[in-house]
């Protein structure tokens, strides 16, 4: 007999549905799944968290399409990757998440472990469920893969209980499944894109809102021809942000609030009209606005705002069957609207430089983030989170190429960074494409993952983190104010919540481990180790930017009478 085990059956029906990469913690009982997927030529990267290793392989599954695996144990193992499964749910990437579990004879007696997982997982993905037997995997494992991908992508689980692992089975009694076709291609009703062309035609103040689902669609083409031949204005949304590069001239991200207010007739690229968006509501939008909905989800059609047109299927077919039907009428460049944005464009303009070119010690946001900008590759891979850090940061870091921002997204997670840049630096190192991959994390926001610098040194993946350090959540205390506290009495009832203490030094964490740390005050210090961080393609570097602790968001809100992202400009 050909004998195969558990394990190798997993390995071998990832491998057959495309399935280039896993990343996980090893531990009884799935220790040698992780090394049958290596034999079976599937990269894995050991993480120091399973949240973090589910954030990494969910962001492999929207910058590729395909899903990766995060492989977890059992009972607190799963529990602590079920952030990532809802993260990737609410953001709608694939990603597929398999769990030992105790074995099947120990079930309901205590065993080591033991946690109702497929039942929990059901909260938090589109398909969960345990093979009933070594015979079944394959077509578990095709099943989870289709899932993932079809429809609204999203997070599958698969159980495996601990004494399927090992156990082997004839070869020849197993059901193998060949690799699922990629998902199906849909067309939107054609009376709904007569209706569609019909609104844009009359509207007075046109706007193209681009999604994330525009970026994991690969619409650019589509989208930038759209784009070009009508001359509508457009507005990314943060992950749609590089569909169009930031700089394209129709770009209206600098008038964010006027555009969304003003705006009567919106076509909304794989967006949804939910908190990012500020749900379609006033004041934000005009209560007569008419949404033009494009999406592969029917259940979002409609949500909130009632579509004026609702365009169901794929955004890339779609967007050409507006093409088809809307290339003889081009939106005039010299209207009223244009010049509207225009001088709104050009007025927020003005306060955000007025703001990044202040020379006052410790640097604010704008002033990092402008210098920054200067010698950030226009190709690079931007990762961000933290709250003003990435709020702030959208405006200021320009992206040129799609699927080149991930951030905290629909979810607003926290401690999404480090697993989002090493998926992304993995899947470069991989391609050879030379793009670098910068990290910019707020302090806090760096805290929940920060131990993943060391999975970057161990892998010798060159991703640079700059940590954005005001000393707190939103808003921070000086070391000279924190002293004062201390000696006030106990910190747990003086030292207010948002504090974090003082020009801590994360970049000795890095320096940990092997990589470059970075201690920076001023201009001069943060250009120079950006630059000896980018001229470094051999190592990971961290530089920790020391900022004002009171250049809160809420602060430029108000001295600046701006807002980023919440706010809009």
């Amino acid at each position: 007999m050909d004998e195969v085990t558990g394990a190798q059956l997993i390995a071998e029906a990832l491998k057959s549905q495309n399935v280039e990469y896993m990343f996980g913690i090893v531990g009884v009982p799935i220790i040698e799944v992780a090394m049958a997927a290596q034999a079976a030529g599937i990269k894995y990267v050991g993480m120091r968290n399973e949240q973090a290793a589910c954030y990494a392989a969910s962001a492999i599954g929207y910058l590729t399409g395909r899903p990766a695996v995060c492989l977890v144990v059992s009972g607190p193992g799963l529990i602590h990757a079920l952030g990532g499964m809802a993260n990737a749910n609410m953001n709608c990437w694939p990603v597929i998440v398999i769990g030992g579990s105790s074995d099947r004879n120990q079930e309901t007696t205590g065993a080591f472990q033991e946690f109702p997982q497929v039942e929990a997982c059901r909260l938090y993905s589109k398909f969960s469920a345990r093979p009933s037997s070594l015979e079944m995997i394959p077509a578990v494992v095709e099943k989870a893969v289709r899932s993932s991908i079809y429809g609204r992508p999203g997070a599958t689980y698969i159980d495996i209980a601990g004494d399927m692992v090992n156990a082997k089975i004839d070869r020849a009694s197993v059901r193998f499944v060949s690799c699922c076709p990629a998902p199906p291609v849909s067309q939107a009703d054609s009376r709904e894109i007569t209706q569609a062309v019909r609104l844009l035609r009359a509207a007075q103040r046109p706007l193209i809102i681009i999604g994330k689902g525009a970026a994991y669609a690969r619409a650019e083409k589509e989208v930038r021809e759209l784009v070009e031949v009508t001359g509508i204005p457009f507005l990314p949304t943060p992950m749609g942000k590089g569909v169009l590069s930031d700089d394209h001239p129709n770009c209206v991200a600098a008038a964010r609030s006027r555009a969304l207010l003003q705006a009567d007739v919106i076509v909304l690229l794989g967006a949804r009209l939910n908190w990012i968006l500020h749900f379609g509501f006033p004041p934000r939008f005009s209560p007569h606005v008419k949404i033009i909905q494009v999406d592969l989800c029917a259940e979002e059609l409609s949500n909130n705002v009632r579509a004026a047109s609702a365009l169901l299927g794929d955004i890339g077919a779609v967007v050409r069957q507006l093409l088809e039907t809307v290339r003889s009428w081009r939106f005039p460049s010299d209207s009223q609207w244009w010049l509207t944005l225009k001088e709104k464009m050009t007025a927020n303009a003005q306060i955000s430089k007025s703001l990044a070119l202040q020379s006052t010690l410790p640097m604010n946001y704008y002033t990092a983030f402008h210098h920054i900008s200067e010698l950030l590759p226009k190709d690079c891979i931007i990762v961000s989170e933290g709250a003003n850090t990435m709020d702030i940061g959208r405006t200021m870091l320009l992206n040129y190429l799609p699927r080149h921002r991930l951030d905290a997204g629909t979810f607003g997670t926290m401690g999404v960074g480090p697993g989002f840049a090493i998926a992304a630096a993995v899947l470069e190192q991989t391609q050879k494409s030379a793009q670098r991959v910068v990290c910019i994390e707020g302090d806090s926001a760096f805290g929940f993952s920060g131990m993943e610098v060391e999975t970057m040194c161990r892998y010798k993946l060159p991703i640079i983190i700059i940590v954005i350090n005001n000393n707190g959540i939103y808003s921070g205390v000086d070391p000279k104010t924190w002293k004062e506290m201390e000696k006030m009495g106990d910190m747990t009832t003086i030292a207010p919540p948002v504090t974090l203490l003082p020009e801590a030094q994360y970049e000795q964490v890095m320096s940990a481990f092997g990589g470059r740390g970075y201690l920076v005050r001023t201009v001069e210090e943060l250009r120079s180790a950006l630059q000896e961080s980018l001229d470094n393609t051999q190592m990971p570097s961290l530089l920790n930017v020391l900022i004002d602790p009171a250049s809160d968001l809420f602060n430029y809100l108000q001295a600046s009478r701006i807002s980023t992202y919440f706010g809009a400009i």
